[in-house]
């Protein structure tokens, strides 16, 4: 017995190495991917964060966080959090209540509003904008059409170029995302679960509770922030929404390191895509805390 026992012990080392070549072997075909991550995401990132910390002179400083948060540079972090959680709140609650009602459809009506859905989850840039003009614009058909019942858009303060008409803008893509992402959540609901709650005397309003939301709110969390995430980081439909009129934090990096606006505030540029990353990494990590904790609930 003892002797089988040390046999066992002495193969186990040739056993290690085959499993760590055998791991080896299988990140090879991976490769091609971490080379495209390393090239477009690792060293730009790393280049950003090394020129957040120095000057125009080349050395090393700290006023480019200080200035940051200061002005102009505040405010901008101010609207676009604040549009940033508004769009996501609408289009997660319109979202949710658009996915409960697709879920309980036919399997080919599930298809084509999940294909759909995906279509205006990725539109964005000037293709939407030029849409939401065409549509919300002072002469555009459904202003027209509102005028024509009686509702001019633009009797009082709202305009398609404000941060009204943005967070507008945005939930053409929110909302599809959230029907894609939180439709499969809805799914894994099983009717079984209803039933028993029924037959152990639980109302509609028992079960909304005490099973539904418990087990859908965790989805319903991580896919608000991920809705967060993405309006904080867009660019291309704002952009061409504002021009840059609106002070948002993607379209003021964009300036300064472009230097349409200040010449030679690069670095300044680098440290607010700083201070982005660090608010995108939050907002992710959380994301994750609450993805681990509902894979973790029994």
């Amino acid at each position: 017995m003892t002797q089988r026992t040390g046999t066992l012990k002495q193969g186990a080392g040739p056993l290690a190495y085959l499993s760590r070549g055998s791991t080896f072997k299988s990140l090879i075909p991976l490769m091609p991917f971490l080379a495209f991550v390393a090239y477009f995401l690792v060293f730009p990132l790393t280049f950003i964060i090394r020129d957040a910390f120095l000057s125009n002179d080349g050395k090393f400083t700290l006023d480019n966080f200080a200035e940051s948060f200061k002005g102009v540079y505040g405010h901008s972090f101010a609207v676009s959090i604040r549009l940033s959680f508004i769009s996501a709140m609408i289009g997660a609650v319109a979202g949710a209540l658009i996915a409960s009602a697709v879920v309980k459809t036919g399997t080919r009506s599930r298809r084509a509003i999940a294909a759909t859905s995906s279509v205006f989850a990725n539109t964005g840039g000037v293709p939407l904008a030029f849409m939401f003009l065409a549509g919300f614009g002072t002469e555009g058909l459904v202003t027209k059409a509102l005028k024509a019942v009686g509702w001019n858009l633009y009797s009082g303060s709202f305009t398609l170029f404000s941060e009204t008409g943005i967070i507008l803008v945005y939930c053409f893509f929110q909302i599809p995302l959230m029907v894609l992402i939180f439709s499969p959540a809805l799914e894994n609901i099983k009717p079984e679960w209803r039933e028993a709650s029924d037959s152990l005397g639980g109302g509609r309003f028992s079960y909304f509770s005490r099973i539904s939301v418990p087990l859908l709110f965790p989805a319903f969390l991580s896919t608000t922030l991920l809705l967060f995430a993405n309006a904080f980081s867009a660019y291309a439909t704002a952009r061409a929404m504002t021009a840059g009129t609106l002070p948002l934090m993607p379209l003021l990096i964009g300036n300064l390191v472009d230097g349409n606006v200040l010449a030679n505030q690069e670095h300044l540029g680098h440290a607010l895509a700083v201070c982005m990353i660090g608010v995108s990494m939050i907002v992710m990590g959380i994301y994750l805390l609450v993805l681990k904790f509902s894979k973790a609930k029994p």
